[in-house]
C-alpha cells in the first residue's frame, strides 16, 4: 500500500495489455488528444510466453515510434504499481483533456459527472461501468484522479482512456441546460427512486462520493433528485462505483 499511495499522485506507466491496447486503439483512430507512448518495457523471462502481444507491439511500435525494449522482472516490479501488468509496462506522457463548451455536447446523449471520489480505483471502476453503459461523454472536474492515469486505466479496464472526457467550465450546468438537457442528481433528500424518475435522453447525471457526495450547490441546480432503493433496510451508502453502475445502466434501460 506504501508503494501504491507514493504513485498516486503522478503515474503515467501502464500496466498490461487491456490498459496499453486502449492507448493504441486512440492512435489508431487519430484521437485529437491520444497520449503518447514513450517506451514500451517487457520483462525478459516472459519473452516466449508473450511472444504474440510482443509481436503485435514492436509492429505498432514500429508505426508509431515508440520503443519496446526487453528489461528485468525487477526493473518492471520497481516501476509498476500493481502485480497484474503481465510482464508488460508502458511508460507514457500526459494527455490534456478539453475544457466543455456547448459545442463538445451530442444533441439528444448522455453525460455523467462523479465527483468527489476518494481513490483512483473507485474512480477508475466507476469509469469502467458509465463507459460500458454507453455513455457519450464524462464531466470532471478541475481536481480529480487522471494524474494517476496508469492507476485509473488499469482499473477502468481502459475506459478512462477510451472515453470521452471533458473539464467542467464554471457554468457547466447552464451548459447542459442550453441544450435541452434534463440535469439529474444521485441524492435522498427530495429524491424519487431511479425506477419511477424519467431518465429518458438527452440527459446530465452526476453522481457523488459515498463520504463527500455532490456539493449543495450542484444539488440547487439540478432537474431531478433520484436515489436508488434497496432491497431491505440498510443504513450504509453504495460506493461510487456502484452507485454510478446501477444508475446509468437504467438509464441504458430506459433508452434502449
Amino acid at each position: 500500500m506504501i508503494k501504491e499511495n507514493s504513485r498516486f499522485a503522478d503515474s503515467t506507466v501502464f500496466e498490461g495489455m487491456t490498459s496499453i491496447r486502449a492507448l493504441i486503439d486512440n492512435l489508431k483512430n487519430n484521437v485529437e488528444n491520444a497520449r503518447k507512448i514513450n517506451k514500451i518495457l517487457y520483462d525478459e523471462s516472459k519473452a516466449r510466453s508473450k511472444y504474440k502481444e510482443l509481436g503485435y507491439l514492436k509492429k505498432m511500435g514500429e508505426f508509431f515510434s515508440f520503443d519496446v525494449e526487453a528489461v528485468s522482472e525487477e526493473t518492471i516490479s520497481s516501476l509498476s504499481i500493481g502485480n497484474s501488468h503481465g510482464g508488460i509496462i508502458a511508460l507514457c506522457g500526459n494527455r490534456t483533456y478539453p475544457i466543455l463548451t456547448k459545442d463538445s455536447i451530442k444533441e439528444n446523449g448522455f453525460y455523467v459527472m462523479i465527483e468527489g471520489i476518494e481513490d483512483p480505483y473507485n474512480f477508475g471502476y466507476a469509469l469502467r461501468s458509465i463507459y460500458a453503459s454507453g455513455v457519450d461523454g464524462i464531466i470532471l472536474s478541475e481536481r480529480n484522479w487522471l494524474s494517476a492515469a496508469g492507476v485509473v486505466c488499469r482499473s477502468s479496464a481502459g475506459a478512462s482512456e477510451r472515453a470521452d472526457v471533458y473539464i467542467a467550465n464554471d457554468s457547466f450546468i447552464e451548459t447542459f441546460k442550453e441544450k435541452g438537457y434534463k440535469v439529474v442528481c444521485a441524492d435522498i433528500k427530495n429524491s424519487v427512486s431511479i425506477y419511477d424518475a424519467d431518465l429518458k435522453k438527452p440527459i446530465f447525471l452526476i453522481v457523488g462520493g459515498e463520504k463527500r457526495g455532490i456539493s449543495s450547490s450542484v444539488i440547487s441546480k439540478a432537474d431531478q433528485i433520484v436515489r436508488i432503493d434497496y432491497g431491505r433496510s440498510f443504513d450504509a451508502a453504495l460506493s461510487a462505483a456502484s452507485a454510478s453502475t446501477i444508475i446509468a445502466f437504467e438509464v441504458y434501460k430506459q433508452n434502449r
